[in-house]
């Protein structure tokens, strides 16, 4: 028994449907019916943001245009989403779980880890996760499928390979058989991009990744190319870190001009590259950010923040522009403005990001990536200033003329070295 509790014991808990399961425990008339959340009131132009699995079977999906959604299911309730609803449902289960453990680790409002290796129970590991999910089920109403594994990967592999309700021990001497075989695009942290991209590579399965060469998967994808060859192999060093989801987590920059501002078109073009700035950071980690934050420095060195959260994650430069232009003319008192920053918080992996968007904006959304990445490659070869206009071009000149140290600084840095200055 010694031997075994070496070895960590990790629960990844994932619910089912969430959002349609929300609904249905707040009115259990919807119970066994066609139902999905939508994100737009006028459901000819929505997109399905999640559906019960009982539209699921009649072919509905997720991003699935409403309209396509009722041509294949007549019968499908269309609701718009509650989110205060389901922010409480999602406290209610964290702190079911941590009545077990105090080592749990929220990844989303719907899923998190459980390191529950130190459980001594007498109903076993797979006990303990039949409580959890038959708890969860009667007390909130809400289905879940729980992965048991020894570490955080396999665990949410294993949650996902049975649903609704499952409950699913992937050991690693079993991941040959259930893992490898599996196109690479369903491994956990591939998205459609990077799956494209291990295709040309010639890796098609889980298993061509595990057993492919380090070096090639280096040059081809870099860093994030071993760390996914690890995990093909089963390995993931990762705590359940019960703090994470409280991390400081942001993509900033800020810039320091050499003269004040007060004219407000050269305050607009400054805005515009800075938020160029931050989208470029973002596309690199490949995030978007739910909430964005504007940083004003007077001349007095007085200093300003304010943020605004979005309805939908953002990453592109225009988007993270009118929130930061909006938060200005809004708290902009006409003093002369000696710095300005913008920066993402509450970051989500753009994988996982689910925008609510319209038919029309979605259109938008294909084109918009299409042209930002263009641009960001001019600019990751010439430049920042490259593609810039007139002014901008010269403002960008002057800065890094003026000072290479602080340009591209981000805003946490710029604070710390002027911390005792600052207001």
């Amino acid at each position: 028994m010694k031997n075994i509790q070496k070895h960590r014991i990790v629960f990844h808990v994932d619910m089912n449907s969430f959002y349609a399961s929300v609904e249905v425990a707040h009115n259990p008339e919807l119970k066994g019916k066609p139902l999905a959340i939508a994100g737009n009131e006028e459901e000819r132009k929505g997109i399905v943001v999640t559906s019960s699995y009982e539209a699921r079977k009649k072919g509905v999906k997720t991003t699935m245009p409403v309209w396509q959604a009722k041509k294949l299911c007549p019968g499908l309730i269309v609701m718009r989403p509650d989110f205060d609803r389901y922010r409480k449902a999602s406290l209610q289960l964290f702190e079911l779980l941590n009545e077990y453990t105090p080592l749990v680790e929220p990844v989303s409002i719907d899923e998190g880890y459980m390191d529950v290796t130190d459980y001594k129970g007498p109903k076993g590991y797979v006990g303990l996760a039949h409580e959890i999910q038959a708890r969860l089920k009667d007390q909130f109403g809400l289905p879940s499928s729980i992965g048991i594994a020894p570490n955080k990967f396999l665990a949410k592999m294993a949650s996902d390979m049975k649903k609704p309700m499952g409950i699913t021990v992937l050991r690693k001497r079993e991941i040959k058989e259930k893992l490898w075989p599996l196109k690479v695009g369903e491994m956990h942290g591939i998205g459609s991009k990077t799956e494209q991209k291990m295709n040309k590579l010639g890796i098609y399965t889980i298993g061509d990744l595990a057993t492919s060469d380090r070096k090639q998967l280096e040059l081809g994808l870099g860093v994030n190319g071993i760390r996914l060859f690890d995990r093909a192999n089963g390995n993931d060093n990762r705590p359940v870190d019960p703090e994470a989801i409280n991390e400081f987590k942001s993509v900033g920059n800020s810039t320091t001009f050499p003269e004040d501002l007060t004219d407000s078109e050269e305050i607009k073009t400054a805005l515009t590259n800075l938020a160029d700035s931050v989208m470029r950071r973002m596309g690199r980690k490949e995030v978007l950010a739910s909430n964005i934050q504007l940083t004003i420095r007077y001349s007095d060195r007085k200093t300003v923040t304010r943020s605004r959260k979005l309805s939908n994650p953002i990453d592109h430069g225009k988007d993270i522009f009118n929130a930061a232009y909006y938060l200005f003319q809004k708290h902009w008192t006409g003093e002369p403005v000696r710095l300005l920053g913008i920066t993402g918080f509450e970051l989500v992996e753009k994988q996982e990001a689910l925008i609510q968007l319209d038919l029309f904006s979605f259109e938008k959304e294909e084109k918009n990536d299409r042209l930002h990445s263009v641009v960001n490659q001019l600019r990751d070869r010439f430049g920042e200033s490259a593609l810039l206009r007139g002014n901008q071009a010269r403002e960008s000149r002057s800065n890094r003329l003026r000072d290479k140290k602080h340009r591209g600084t981000s805003l946490e840095k710029d604070f710390l070295r002027n911390k005792d200055k600052g207001s």
